[in-house]
């Protein structure tokens, strides 16, 4: 059986960037005729919040009094080093003040100039607001939301096969978008939502529209049901779960149904998995 697929950093996240904001962002900043010889540690500073915990247990106490020391952590410090996405932007918010405080408006200014480059340049999930938010965009949501259930499925070997096999289903779409790849992208889609919701505490039931049935987060009877509706359309649907109803199709299915279902369904995902940590999608 695979071993489930390793996390990687998503795209359009400041970690995925993060070994480029050393040269268009930091030292751009110590360059401004504002920025203090010690800038980097007071920094540093705010940047040891954000790091996940040292194997070894190293302080950075001495980084943080020492310039040199404390500037080569920018240059050289790896994104793996980082606690997660949502601590590094919360560094990245927190810097313009402690920004402001060592040069002024100046330097403060020239940083969120410098943020909101960056976040045009790389298509970063985020919007740059006054005085120095990191509020996560509609199309940032989704991403998040997809990296959560990425990282859902895989600590799991049975989750990440399906979820493999979703991607894979998706991509066929893209390179030959026939009624037939939509309708097992589809299947997949539902194979996955359908094993994730079997996780959840109490559920006994294996197919999805019963397992909607003992799911205990859903905010009213009516969002249940149209979950239930979507999973009833891709079994009475002929082709997509069982060989369906043909007189109730009313066309043969396109790229407007894969669009639209595939996003309902994983609009569909916070109700359907374990412990989902809502504001950890919400940071990013």
């Amino acid at each position: 059986m695979p071993e489930p697929e390793r996390c990687v950093t998503s795209r359009g996240t400041w970690l995925a960037i993060w070994p480029r904001m050393w040269h268009e962002l930091w030292l751009v900043l110590a360059t401004e005729p504002c920025a203090p010889p010690d800038l980097f540690c007071d920094l540093a500073r705010d940047l040891a919040a954000a790091l996940a915990p040292s194997p070894d247990g190293a302080p950075l106490a001495e980084l943080v009094n020492d310039p040199q020391a404390s500037r080569t952590l920018f240059a050289t410090l790896a994104a793996e080093h980082i606690a997660s996405e949502s601590a590094l932007v919360t560094f990245l918010q927190d810097a313009y003040a402690t920004l402001g405080e060592l040069g002024g408006e100046r330097l403060a200014s020239a940083y969120f100039q410098l943020l909101g480059g960056l976040i045009d340049t790389y298509n970063l999930r985020y919007e740059l607001r006054r005085p120095c938010t990191l509020a996560l965009s509609l199309p940032g949501l989704f991403g998040s939301l997809m990296q959560t259930l990425r990282d859902q499925t895989g600590q799991d070997l049975h989750l990440a096969t399906l979820m493999r096999e979703f991607d894979h289903a998706f991509r066929d779409v893209h390179d030959d978008a026939t009624d037939i790849r939509i309708k097992t992208c589809m299947q997949k889609q539902i194979n996955l939502l359908e094993a994730l919701a079997r996780h959840c505490t109490g559920v006994t039931e294996h197919t999805l529209g019963n397992v909607c049935n003992q799911v205990a987060h859903w905010p009213h009877r009516k969002v249940k049901e149209a979950m239930q509706n979507l999973y009833a359309f891709t079994s009475d649907y002929p082709g997509i779960r069982h060989s369906g109803t043909p007189s109730n199709a009313r066309r043969t299915i396109n790229m407007r149904d894969m669009i639209a279902v595939s996003i309902l369904l994983v609009g569909f995902t916070p109700y359907l998995v374990e412990g989902f940590d809502a504001k950890r999608v919400w940071r990013g």
